[in-house]
């Protein structure tokens, strides 16, 4: 059975590249993470961009496979109003 994660885009870089080390460590198949503007509890903190996280993400991990679990299209599009 393969096993996934989700890590939040809440850290920053020099706290959020120990979660990301970590569940390749504990040998998750893959970890993903959100793409919103917000997210409930944490609307008042910190929160990152999945595509640039991802990309931190993969300079510190060597086999784990990395996603978005969802991606919110509307706020990027490249269609101006």
């Amino acid at each position: 059975m393969r096993l996934s994660t989700v890590i939040l885009p809440i850290h920053r870089w020099a706290e959020g590249q120990k979660t990301w080390r970590r569940a390749e460590e504990l040998g998750f198949h893959a970890a993903y993470t959100y793409d919103h503007l917000s997210w409930r509890t944490f609307r008042d903190g910190p929160w990152f961009g999945a595509i640039p996280t991802l990309t931190a993400a993969a300079t510190v991990t060597q086999s784990m496979r990395l996603g978005t679990l969802v991606t919110s299209v509307k706020p990027r599009s490249p269609i101006a109003a």
